[in-house]
């Protein structure tokens, strides 16, 4: 964070040859008299917290990812260097011509030199971009650090965990126990641990290493929409499969409901099962990316601060260094937190849809009464 505070120094305001992604907080003139443009806050933000086709290192310097299109005429793949630095050149393919505008790939036409709307629209991107990269470096991290406390399980069975085991087994026993068992029932949480535990796992690790400032970490991943939908998207389709028919009869016709009712409550019994879901994807991507934007806007305020007045802009820093460090340990929290709720509210759907009913409870108790008379 110290470095970071300082970097932003060795630029200023009268350097006419920095300009990262357009957005260096310069104010001198273009090639045609007119007064560049300042530093953009909002630009920077959404540029670090949205994909991307390459893995910004430092400076200009940017691991290239590979892009992977399918059009009309077939499937091209090429590296994302060929746009070079933020996407200012065109590339060349065997069946167009390809630009980066806005972080997506559009077509461009050969004669006008603008994009093709209409080339475009048959263009579907399956690029390796920084996100799924990111997802990668995860699920290889999940897979060493459990396959190790599984062989470490091995060479010592029945002994007190050590290293990394002692790190894991906490954390296991947590699912299992404040999550799973409560939310499901002691009987039935066993089938579900599998997934409770890859989502947990997979939201925090994803978290921790998303406040990473370094390579490879520094990814907005579970902060990333489409990551946070299919998460959820998992947990709507578990529950679909194991929900019984006590669970669909209470949907679409609670019982002891007047029909009158049933007309007004049934509609929104159908659309609370869908928001579940909804709210558990908005809850885990509006929490992660509010995190790295509040960092990243303060960071933001040493170039607006700094435009004005270099010692201005400095004492600025200081105060969002100290403050960054404390969102830093507030995040820490937070990214285990919100794996802790998604995982836990993903058992209390899972419960709620096995879940037999005040009836079938009442029938065992009165099959248990008349047990125990004979």
């Amino acid at each position: 964070m110290l470095f970071a505070s300082f970097a932003a120094f060795a630029y200023e305001p009268q350097d006419k040859e920095y300009n990262p992604n357009n957005t260096a907080p310069v104010h001198n003139e273009d090639k045609h008299g007119h007064e560049a443009a300042g530093f953009d806050a909002g630009k920077m933000i959404l540029e670090h917290v949205a994909d991307s086709h390459s893995w910004h290192l430092f400076g200009h310097t940017a691991i290239s990812l590979p892009v992977i299109v399918k059009t009309d005429k077939g499937i091209e793949l090429f590296s994302s260097s060929h746009f070079g630095h933020e996407g200012e050149e065109n590339y060349h393919g065997s069946n167009y011509k390809y630009a980066l505008h806005e972080g997506s790939i559009v077509v461009i036409d050969e004669l006008t030199g603008s994009i093709d709307e209409k080339s475009t629209a048959t263009v579907t991107d399956f690029s390796i971009t920084k996100n799924v990269v990111s997802m990668f470096i995860t699920m290889l991290l999940m897979l060493w650090v459990f396959l190790t406390v599984a062989k470490a399980y091995k060479r010592n069975p029945g002994k007190a965990p050590k290293g990394l085991q002692s790190f894991v087994e906490p954390l296991i026993m947590f699912v299992r126990d404040d999550v799973a068992k409560p939310s499901i029932g002691e009987k039935r949480y066993e089938k579900f641990m599998p997934f409770l535990l890859t989502v947990f796992f997979f939201v925090m690790f994803s978290n921790y290493l998303g406040l990473v400032p370094f390579f490879p970490g520094g990814v907005n991943l579970t902060g990333s929409i489409s990551i946070a939908m299919v998460l959820a998207g998992f947990t709507l389709v578990i529950t679909f499969l194991v929900a019984n028919k006590h669970y669909w009869r209470h949907v679409f016709a609670m019982p002891g409901v007047p029909i009158p009712v049933l007309i007004i409550l049934t509609p929104i019994e159908i659309l609370g099962v869908f928001l579940r879901p909804f709210v558990l994807m908005i809850r885990l991507f509006a929490n992660i990316t509010a995190g790295h934007i509040i960092a990243l806007a303060f960071f933001s305020l040493i170039f607006i601060f700094g435009e004005m007045n270099t010692g201005l802009g400095f004492g600025v820093s200081l105060f969002s260094l100290v403050f960054t460090v404390f969102m830093g340990f507030l995040e820490l929290l937070v990214a285990f937190l919100q794996a802790y709720v998604f995982t836990l509210l993903s058992a209390i759907y899972f419960g709620s849809a096995i879940d037999e009913g005040h009836d079938v409870h009442n029938h065992v108790d009165d099959h248990s009464v008349e047990g125990s008379k004979h």
